[in-house]
């Protein structure tokens, strides 16, 4: 099976410290077989530096949680 990637903006989700991240557009290569995500290690960096630093957020969004059971 020949993996083939394709460049394209995804939306990525963290769960950091019981809160939940979301970080919309980010440049990935993204497989077309598995849907497996690869980040550039500048885009990681990025990433980090927006949870982590005091820049605003562009909006925000209130999420239901739900348990299985």
């Amino acid at each position: 099976m020949r993996e083939t990637l394709v460049e394209t903006g995804v939306t990525y989700t963290l769960e950091l410290g019981g809160k939940f991240y979301i970080v919309e557009h980010v440049p990935a290569r993204v497989c077309q077989e598995t849907g497996e995500q690869f980040f550039a290690p500048e885009t990681v960096e990025r990433i980090q530096s927006l949870i982590k630093g005091q820049q605003k957020p562009a909006r925000m969004v209130e999420t239901p949680v739900y348990e299985y059971s």
